[in-house]
């Protein structure tokens, strides 16, 4: 078992770390607490859903923050898996190289090369449908909400290239469990949407807003934070995870609420340098100065490859 090879091997420094965050994230649901993860990063394009859409389907995770990537990166390879291209030498690749990868309508993550015409257009002719439609009906969804009902009509199944279990997307869309998707704007399907509104054929109205996204979380958060409250595991840095932490602050100092509780686990897996001048790279003790956790809070940082890093510690947690 994977479980087992862990607490078998891995005995000091982040792999200590990586057990002890995971240990605490078990004991913490166990106690009857609920988790956020956050996914920054290339996460979903490095097919995080493997492990995460288990997660989702056991419960192991009650909400989502995701970057716009991240949302429709699942999606893509649920739907283009077969066309994309994999450059295991991207490091020796020159200007020349990577203009030929455009010119083939390549877009490269790493050593990953998503093809836009079976991923970005496939959900392009999809989308403009369900945004049309809401805009016809005078309806408004968040960025997630359109993508579950893309998923949930069944119109991408003639698509499908992977086991669909995989897709921790259309695993949070069978469940609807809740998604946070701040600076969606920021994504393809984002641009895709804006190209829409500058030619005057959508509203930008009929996709809710980023204050919407906060507002809502607001709401979730004052809900669901009782008794062993709500922890917080975040996948990378950026703005998946500085959006949502700071509903606590907001709602403590802004709002006025001063029973509401501090968010009662914390874990980042980062590679990126520790550093107090760096907000993916501050300690959580720094998050204390902002009101984001308490001073008892547990407190994890493995300072690792969130790719190698995560399906770990989802494996630990699943018990495989």
């Amino acid at each position: 078992m994977i479980k087992e090879f862990i607490k078998d091997h891995y005995k000091h420094f982040n792999a200590a770390a990586l057990i002890d965050a995971s240990e605490a994230y078990v004991q913490h649901l166990e106690a009857g607490g609920k988790m956020m993860i956050t996914l920054a990063g290339a996460m979903s394009t490095a097919e995080l859903g493997k492990s995460l859409a288990e997660m989702i389907r056991q419960d192991k995770v009650q909400i989502i923050s995701c970057t716009g990537a991240n949302l429709e990166e699942d999606i893509m390879n649920l739907v283009a898996h077969s066309h994309y291209k994999r450059v295991p030498n991207y490091r020796d690749l020159n200007p020349q190289d990577e203009w030929d990868l455009l010119e083939n309508h390549y877009n490269r993550v790493t050593d990953t090369c998503i093809p836009e015409e079976e991923a970005f257009r496939r959900l392009q002719k999809h989308l403009i449908k369900v945004w049309s439609d809401a805009e016809e009906a005078g309806e408004r969804y968040f960025p997630h909400e359109f993508m579950y009902k893309m998923l949930l009509s069944g119109d991408l199944e003639q698509y499908y290239e992977i086991d669909p279990r995989n897709s921790w997307m259309l695993a949070a869309a069978e469940k609807n469990i809740p998604i946070v998707v701040p600076g969606w704007e920021d994504s393809t399907m984002g641009n895709i949407f804006a190209s829409y509104c500058i030619k005057g054929q959508l509203k930008a109205s009929t996709t809710k807003s980023g204050i919407e996204y906060m507002m809502w979380l607001a709401e979730w958060y004052v809900k669901n934070s009782a008794g062993k409250g709500i922890g917080f595991f975040q996948i990378g840095g950026g703005i998946a995870g500085d959006f949502p932490i700071c509903v606590v602050p907001m709602l403590y100092q802004d709002m006025e609420m001063e029973d509401i509780p501090f968010w009662s686990y914390f874990c980042q897996i980062s590679d990126s340098t520790t550093s107090y001048g760096s907000y993916s790279g501050a300690v959580p003790n720094e998050k204390i100065t902002w009101g984001k956790l308490d001073i008892h809070t547990p407190k994890f940082v493995v300072e690792s490859d969130a790719t190698i890093v995560a399906p770990l510690m989802f494996a630990y947690v699943l018990g495989w």
